[in-house]
């Protein structure tokens, strides 16, 4: 119990989650832009020149995935692979990637490993991974990346296990060889905040580049179980003591969501949400029940925070939020029944996931909690392709750029949503 006892009330959580809402609370949910509220709207001359540019340059596509959930991570990776064949069909290419048809991607825990998977390039330029073979991945892998406790797994070192896959899978690979902007959340025991890894700030500043080995390791530390990872940048300066970023941002979508609209150097033609195309995936919902773990608790806590940010999300896209915004989570209610409990192999596993996607999707309702919605999870899916398959076609025909990748550059930059995370410590 020592271990948990690290993740108790006095963490600082709150200033980022408190920073982020803030932004989404005053610009989006309460009026700004609107006339009929001077006090938050801007300049007529100001709007319109924004809204032309606006339907000119389409929407930017941003990708989250949350940390493990009941499944590990494995309905998330399983939602990928559905969308990537998607994606090939429909756009008549074999080879298309889910990283070629976002413009942005933020995970937690296992959801970070699935976003280094897919978008980190590899030796001949291309992402290192399809999104079936992330999915094989981690099947493969879980019991090496879920790091789940018990004393067994304590004297076989399990960490030490991960650390090694991940080194193996991404070499010397750093946050700058990402092909799209990239956010990956992990709690920082050092400065007692939350620390994102941000492509863009690693661009820019060598402290803010680390190892995607490192960034992998600190993210899905499971502090209940095995404790922190301690990690410096690239250039030695900065030191991190992290834990699974779970604890902080099991859901990510409202991160990704503040950096893009505050990063005006990548996404200059992005005003607010409805500029936005955003899917986010959730992993399974726990058994309540059936917790009996310090590790179990985190877990519970975080898939209660990941319902959180869906419901404010959801508010903040308000009218738009069925056509620019699409959750994909089991609904435990549903299920009829635990299966979890009976998936003894990789392949029970994935026949779960299977059923998951097949249930009924569930939308967050502004102020009146959830409901059924009439698609599938593997429906909304597909809708979901589509839109991303219009975006990627409407872009051969316009000269602005909707998204406009940041190179190395010798200044900081002030407009990144990273800057919300306290610096950790240098030494």
């Amino acid at each position: 119990m020592a271990a948990l006892n690290m993740i108790d009330s006095t963490f600082e959580v709150d200033k980022l989650t408190y920073e982020i809402f803030s932004i989404l609370e005053n610009k989006f949910l309460f009026g700004y832009g609107n006339a009929e509220n001077p006090k938050n709207s801007v300049p007529n001359s100001v709007h319109f020149q924004a809204r032309d540019a606006k339907h000119a340059a389409g929407k930017v596509r941003i990708l989250c995935i949350d940390g493990a959930g009941a499944t590990d991570g494995i309905l998330a990776a399983k939602s990928l692979a559905h969308l990537e064949a998607c994606l090939r069909r429909k756009s008549g290419n074999p080879n298309a990637r889910v990283a070629g048809y976002f413009d942005a991607v933020a995970g937690s825990g296992v959801g970070g490993i699935l976003a280094a998977l897919l978008f980190t390039r590899g030796r001949d330029g291309q992402p290192m991974f399809t999104a079936d073979e992330a999915l094989k991945f981690l099947t493969d892998n879980r019991r090496k990346i879920s790091r789940r406790p018990g004393i067994l797994r304590r004297v076989l070192r399990p960490a030490a296990k991960a650390e090694k896959l991940f080194r193996k899978t991404f070499g010397e690979c750093t946050l700058k060889d990402t092909v799209k902007p990239v956010l990956i959340p992990c709690y920082d025991l050092v400065t007692r905040a939350p620390f994102v890894f941000s492509r863009a700030d690693a661009l820019e500043i060598d402290g803010y580049d680390f190892k995607m080995r490192d960034v992998c390791a600190a993210t899905s530390a499971d502090p209940s179980s095995v404790g922190p990872t301690e990690m410096r940048s690239i250039d030695g300066r900065t030191k991190i003591v992290a834990v699974d970023g779970g604890v902080a941002m099991n859901n990510p979508t409202a991160a990704a969501i503040t950096h893009v609209l505050n990063n005006k150097h990548e996404f200059p033609f992005c005003n607010g949400v409805s500029d936005l195309l955003v899917l986010s995936l959730g992993n399974g919902e726990s058994d309540f029940n059936a917790v009996k773990s310090p590790s179990g608790f985190v877990r519970i806590a975080g898939e209660g925070a990941s319902d959180m940010v869906d419901q404010a999300v959801s508010m903040a896209f308000g009218d738009c939020r069925m056509s620019n915004y699409v959750r994909i989570q089991s609904n435990e209610i549903m299920a009829k029944g635990n299966k979890m409990k009976t998936c003894k192999t990789a392949s029970d596993l994935l026949g779960v996931t299977e059923e998951m996607l097949g249930q009924k999707n569930v939308e967050s309702v502004l102020f009146k909690g959830k409901k059924v919605a009439e698609n599938t999870n593997l429906d909304k899916l597909e809708l979901f392709g589509g839109e991303l398959i219009k975006e990627q076609e409407r872009r051969k025909t316009t000269i602005l750029p909707t998204v406009v990748l940041k190179n190395a550059s010798p200044s900081p930059r002030t407009s990144s949503a990273t800057t919300l995370s306290t610096m950790s410590s240098s030494s």
